[in-house]
């Protein structure tokens, strides 16, 4: 009965974690503003998502589209890493929790 309480108390702690992260979100800008991503999180898997993206018109050459390119590269990759430390830092306490599942057999 024990490990079943403690089952229980994990899986409410990650819902309320799930919940803390769906609520994150955050830009990231390159080429002085030419390029915003937001990102955010799903509530359902926690997986980060890009939520929109922004391209200023007045600071972007579209005769050089591989400037362009590069700028939504690291802006989806700088989101992406941003995330997984985020993600990493907020469920931090429910890993640490896991080194005993108490009866799964894990």
């Amino acid at each position: 009965m024990g490990a079943t309480m403690d089952q229980m108390k994990m899986i409410t702690k990650a819902a309320r974690l799930m919940k803390e992260l769906k609520k994150e979100e955050f830009k990231v800008e390159d080429g002085d503003g030419a390029v915003r991503v937001d990102f955010g999180f799903d509530g359902k898997t926690g997986m980060p998502k890009i939520n929109k993206i922004t391209l200023d018109k007045e600071k972007i050459d579209f005769d050089d589209m591989h400037e362009l390119e590069r700028w939504l590269e690291s802006c989806i990759r700088d989101g992406y890493a941003h995330a997984t430390e985020l993600s990493k830092e907020k469920l931090e306490p429910l890993m640490g929790s896991l080194g005993d599942l108490g009866g799964l057999g894990m």
